[in-house]
């Protein structure tokens, strides 16, 4: 009786044991699982950020979306290098360009600085001796209280950048992300070497974001900023802060000296 009932003691103990063997192969199978399931979410996450970066670019995100962009985290970029006909910025070191925007809402004075952005004010003088912003539209204005920009020289008038035409650095930008009015300065995508053909004239003092690198600051409206003001006054097509501009601008020519 008494081997018996050890016997069934050390049964029971030997149970206990391989019980506690068992949870601890499922503990350490869930906990697996659970590691993998995290390194998904995070995987999926980071792609839904770059994601997300890429379509927000290419669709002109308005003063809001810039906030809730910059705050995504896991957000990265690959740099493409410069496209092969991209003036060498050698063309416009040491030179200021005088000339006239020449649009449907009247002409504009601009003058653009070789001294504090080579790179751009090269791209820029070229793009306007070749006749490029001839035909061209301002497709998109922002009213925001704190960002004012009606921006022009997209290649077929929607927004979306030219892959083919892509250059860097972005030069000249402002540490503390006030753009003055009237300054002159080129738009981009996520990359510091996405710059285009896009630029922007900013009609009242705005304040940018500049997580992302900032803005190049290539130059400033002499005269006609006036004429920019009235087309913020008159508003964004169909309401709001960000879209098409109600009064429709297209460029004639941009001439520079």
């Amino acid at each position: 009786m008494a081997v018996d009932r050890r016997g069934r003691e050390m049964r029971r103990h030997i149970s206990q044991i391989e019980a506690r063997r068992e949870l601890k192969r499922a503990q350490e199978k869930r906990r697996r699982k659970d590691s993998t399931v995290a390194g998904i979410a995070a995987a999926a996450t980071l792609a839904l950020a770059v994601l997300l970066q890429a379509v927000w670019f290419s669709s002109d995100p308005t003063a809001a979306e810039i906030d809730a962009l910059e705050e995504s985290p896991g957000v990265t970029e690959t740099a493409e290098p410069n496209s092969a006909n991209i003036p060498d910025p050698s063309i416009a070191e040491g030179k200021v360009f005088e000339g006239t925007l020449s649009t449907s809402i009247g002409d504009i004075g601009v003058e653009l600085d070789g001294n504090v952005a080579p790179q751009a004010v090269a791209v820029f003088s070229s793009l306007a001796e070749e006749g490029f912003f001839e035909g061209k539209t301002c497709h998109r204005l922002t009213t925001a209280k704190s960002m004012g920009v009606l921006q022009c020289g997209s290649l077929n008038g929607d927004g979306v950048g030219d892959p083919a035409y892509q250059w860097g650095p972005v030069e000249n930008t402002p540490a503390d992300g006030l753009y003055p009015a009237g300054s002159i300065a080129v738009a981009r995508g996520a990359s510091t070497d996405s710059n285009g053909t896009q630029f922007f004239i900013v009609y009242k003092d705005s304040q940018i974001p500049q997580n992302t690198g900032g803005y190049t600051i290539m130059g400033s409206v002499t005269s006609g900023l006036d004429a920019v003001q009235e087309v913020a006054e008159a508003g964004v097509e169909g309401g709001g802060e960000d879209g098409a501009p109600a009064t429709p601008v297209t460029i004639d020519s941009l001439t520079l000296q």
